[in-house]
């Protein structure tokens, strides 16, 4: 849905992607239409992004809603997302029913942004205005990241803040493979891959019992 000879992904198509309530779009049209204030004062998301909204953002945050919910395991520990800035994916995922989310976000504007929509939308999130490597260990079931940084810095930015049983999603883009090799070259970790709903290139990272390999199994 990315290729720009595609029209752009319409409200009624994503809520037929999505399967959620009208209660719940309702929030997200909300969500979206002070995204699209904000957006005239800060720069929140690319500009070119908001031509299609409900693709380039809504359902690129909303398809990891049954990776989060179907683990049953990590269903009442807290959900991290790290540099949440506009709030995708995990505000997103907060509208739509997840619980104890945790939004990670070291700037002051974004912040606020993020409280405006978590008052207006009547949804409840942890908001952390502090830089990831900052924040105090909260024992995640689950942590979240899109497009923030390459695989290897996000795995160190998880590790010290997920539970033993937890686990990770990333989006991840055309990289993910030259990104897998190399974290593998010094980690061991379980991955399952899984195609993008919003973009035909990407790729969902589900990544859990990560361990660093020792010096000697490390070497080529």
């Amino acid at each position: 849905m990315t290729d720009p000879e595609l029209a752009p992904l319409t409200i009624n198509e994503f809520q037929a992607l999505t399967q959620i309530s009208d209660e719940t779009l309702l929030k997200l049209e909300k969500y979206k239409d002070i995204l699209i204030l904000w957006q005239k004062k800060i720069n929140l998301v690319s500009p070119k992004s908001l031509n299609d909204l409900w693709c380039r953002h809504m359902l690129d945050s909303a398809q990891l809603f049954p990776h989060v919910t179907n683990d049953v395991t990590n269903t009442e520990k807290p959900v991290i997302d790290l540099g949440s800035g506009a709030g995708f994916p995990g505000l997103v995922l907060a509208i739509m029913g997840v619980k104890n989310i945790h939004l990670v976000e070291s700037d002051n504007r974004k912040c606020t942004f993020l409280r405006e929509i978590s008052a207006e939308t009547n949804v409840d999130v942890t908001i952390h205005n502090v830089r990831i490597e900052k924040m105090d260990t909260i024992n995640a079931g689950v942590v979240l990241a899109r497009g923030l940084a390459s695989l290897d810095v996000l795995l160190d930015y998880a590790a010290p803040l997920l539970a033993e049983d937890g686990f990770c999603l990333f989006l991840k883009g055309q990289k993910v493979e030259q990104e897998l090799t190399l974290c593998q070259k010094n980690r061991m970790m379980q991955v399952q891959r899984s195609g993008s709903l919003s973009d035909p290139t990407g790729v969902i990272l589900k990544i859990d019992n990560v361990s660093r390999k020792n010096a000697c199994e490390s070497k080529p």
